[in-house]
């Protein structure tokens, strides 16, 4: 199958309409989905959703959501669907806290958190040492592989990964979340993260004080209010720099693809790394139209063509 340029739908004319259709209008996908309460060895937990699939694995895809996303996001269940119609093994990871259950401690996940996708990514190695491996972020999900990919060098076990739509830098994305219509998703976001941990600590005791959920209103205010003082950070400044995954491109060594609009309305444009800059095992494909985790093509809004979930199987296919 050749490589299919994504070609964006005439009907959702700008980047907002590329990133918001998807949510509200794709329907639901039934999936056959088993989940999995994984005990990590600090005493908390991750829930694993599998692709169920009963063929010897092979080919195994580990999915990585967004920013309180789960696996009935848009984007996971389309991907999903996509690697079952391919006869692959696939594996949705959430993120602590993200799966509709508060996990057990304060601390939950953030941009930079890599330690339970390496937990994760190990366990399956082990469990099938023959398959070969591959790896789907989104978002903020983009941003956590890259930076593991980064962290674990030539001693990474995927053979593959492609990253979506990812905040390369943290400063700069939070930063264009504060301008004309972004600031709609950066209030919804805070409005989920808020709820979230305001359900959380009923139940368990806060190290911060909750009013300061209603003082923050900017993506930036809740990461240095909140998200920081929550994992260890000294502030806003100490997480991004941190957390970034601009930094660690160039020490990749796994064949990457990373995928990204230039209209997308959660980052600035700059943000993206050009490719004389990075190894050759990165490829980019960047594109003028997509929005953030859109890529909707189609002639017709009853027929939409969800791109990324032809594309991306293409390419993970040339590795695994």
């Amino acid at each position: 199958m050749s490589k299919k340029q994504f070609k964006p739908a005439w009907w959702l004319p700008n980047s907002h309409l590329q990133t918001i259709w998807p949510v509200f209008c794709r329907r639901i996908i039934p999936l056959p989905l088993k989940r999995e309460r994984l005990e990590l060895p600090d005493g908390d937990f991750v829930d694993l959703d599998w692709l169920v699939n009963k063929a010897p694995c092979e080919k195994l895809v580990i999915i990585l959501h967004g920013l309180e996303g789960s696996v009935d996001s848009h984007y996971a269940r389309g991907m999903l669907r996509s690697l079952a119609l391919r006869g692959w093994h696939a594996v949705f990871m959430h993120f602590r806290g993200c799966s509709g259950e508060p996990n057990r401690f304060p601390k939950d996940y953030h941009s930079g958190h890599t330690s339970d996708v390496s937990y994760v990514v190990d366990l399956i190695k082990s469990r099938y040492p023959n398959a070969k491996l591959g790896a789907v972020g989104y978002s903020l999900g983009g941003n956590v592989l890259l930076k593991w990919l980064g962290e674990t060098k030539e001693k990474s076990p995927l053979q593959v990964a492609t990253a979506i739509s990812v905040p390369f830098e943290l400063h700069k994305a939070a930063a264009r979340l504060q301008k004309g219509f972004s600031r709609f998703y950066q209030w919804y976001f805070i409005k989920c993260l808020r709820f979230r941990l305001e359900e959380k600590f009923k139940n368990l005791a806060a190290p911060l004080d909750l009013s300061v959920f209603n003082q923050v209103k900017t993506m930036a205010e809740f990461d240095d209010k909140v998200t920081a003082p929550l994992h260890g950070f000294t502030g806003v400044d100490d997480y991004y720099n941190a957390s970034s995954s601009r930094q660690f491109l160039n020490h990749i060594t796994v064949p990457t693809l990373i995928i990204h609009a230039k209209d997308d309305p959660f980052m600035s444009e700059d943000v993206i790394p050009q490719q004389d800059d990075l190894p050759a095992n990165i490829f980019l494909e960047i594109t003028e139209r997509g929005g953030h985790v859109g890529f909707v093509g189609g002639r017709y809004p009853w027929r939409p063509d969800y791109w990324l979930e032809s594309r991306v199987p293409h390419f993970l296919n040339d590795y695994l």
